[in-house]
This record gives structure tokens, sequence and C-alpha cells, in this order.
């Protein structure tokens, strides 16, 4: 079965009819913190947002844990 993400809103379904304007997704994740449905595996939510503890010096991702990122700096 295809997946579908709607280019404007981000929402994700397996009936195009029921978006905008629909692109095919690929590979779908479901959020652990959240539970909502996305095509981004890097997706940040709030919930997720609340653990990070480290960012990366190099590029500025957050994580939760050191060993997520590769040249972590602490969070002040």
């Amino acid at each position: 079965m295809a997946t579908y993400e709607c280019k404007t809103c981000g929402k994700i379904t397996g009936d195009k009819g029921h978006l905008c304007d629909p692109t095919e997704a690929g590979k779908v994740y479901t959020c652990e913190q959240c539970g909502i449905q996305v095509s981004d595996e890097a997706h940040v939510c709030k919930p997720k947002l609340m653990e990070f503890k480290f960012f990366c010096s190099s590029c500025g991702r957050g994580a939760a844990k050191e060993g997520e990122i590769c040249k972590p700096s602490p969070i002040k």
C-alpha cells in the first residue's frame, strides 16, 4: 500500500484523495514521543525536544544522549 504526504500541511495517509497536495511519502515513521506519523526520521516534536541534553557542536543537531551525535556539547 502506498503512503502519501500532503506538501501543504504534512499530514500522512494511505488515501491521497484526502490530501490537498499529495506526494508519495516513501517510508513512514511513527514518533515514539508524540505518536504522529512522519516521513522524516529526524522529526523533532516538543516532547522529544524536552529530552535534549546535548547538541552537536559540528552540525547543531540535538540529542538526549551523548552517543546519538558526533560532537556532543551539553545544553546549558
